[in-house]
């Protein structure tokens, strides 16, 4: 089992920014891809940005050019830095990490742009 634990995210005004990280613990050797998915209010989880083991990056259209995602493998952690966020940025954003013995999440935090 592989257990997710996330911090940031917050109340901020369209044009600002935000910073969220996420920490693996537990069976981390199994985790090959970590990243962010988000569910918009009354909407489905979609993907933001992920990142495999080799460095490689996957990002949704809508954030590319202002979202970057990093991983740090010696400290097993991801972290989402959102830049120029807009309203329609505003969802729950969940860590995601996933590979050989299945997916895992973590329980989610709030992200409200203001506009």
């Amino acid at each position: 089992q592989v257990q997710l634990v996330e911090s940031g995210g917050g109340f901020v005004q369209a044009g600002g920014s935000l910073r969220l990280s996420c920490a693996a613990s537990g069976s981390i050797f199994s985790i090959n891809a970590m990243g962010w998915y988000r569910r918009p209010l009354g909407k489905q989880r979609e993907l933001v940005a992920m990142v495999a083991t080799s460095g490689n990056t996957n990002y949704a259209d809508s954030v590319k050019g202002r979202f970057t995602i990093s991983r740090d493998n010696a400290k097993n952690t991801v972290s989402l830095q959102m830049n120029s966020l807009k309203p329609e940025d505003t969802a729950v954003y969940y860590c995601a990490a996933g590979g050989p013995t299945g997916s895992y999440w973590g329980q989610g935090t709030q992200v409200t742009v203001s506009s």
